[in-house]
């Protein structure tokens, strides 16, 4: 199986992933955090919406991937701090971006050959992953640590572990 192929389907599954460890959970649970320094599981979910849009579109050097205007503005650094379910948006609404953007990306990897894969990252991201095909592999990664953290709000609330 080429790169490319097992890397799309990984992309896909982990929609699943995400959207099983939140499935039990209402936005008033995901606007909780586990300890007071942690961020929102809501504020989570916008942050990989909106961080994986950056680093697909600076790969692809075009738009890819296009956001709601505003959208990346509500998931900085900036805004983890926010608390207000009505501006982090609602579970629906991000797990439906997430599973859009997330299909995007991968139709855009399945795109892309070996060759493709070895082009250098963009400068900005070239110190953690240097390759495009490293960033490609760095979107499931980033999602899975994510849900790591989601893990820790489900245990905080008495939901069951999952894993």
């Amino acid at each position: 199986m080429p790169q490319n192929e097992l890397l799309v389907d990984v992309l896909r599954r982990d929609v699943n992933f995400l959207t099983m460890h939140t499935a039990d959970m209402t936005d008033a649970e995901l606007a909780q955090r586990p300890v007071p320094s942690a961020n929102t599981a809501l504020w989570q979910i916008g942050h990989l919406i909106s961080a994986e849009t950056n680093m697909v579109n600076a790969c692809a050097g075009r738009t890819v991937i296009e956001l709601p205007a505003g959208f990346a503005e509500r998931y900085k650094k900036a805004t983890a701090g926010e608390n207000d379910p009505a501006k982090l948006g609602s579970k629906a609404d991000l797990i439906a971006l997430f599973t859009k953007v997330r299909n995007q990306s991968a139709d855009w990897i399945a795109t892309l050959s070996a060759d493709d894969l070895a082009e250098p990252s963009p400068e900005k991201l070239r110190g953690l992953v240097p390759t495009v095909g490293h960033v490609a592999h760095l979107l499931p990664n980033h999602a899975a640590m994510h849900v790591g953290q989601i893990q820790v709000l489900r245990r905080k609330l008495g939901k069951p572990v999952l894993f």
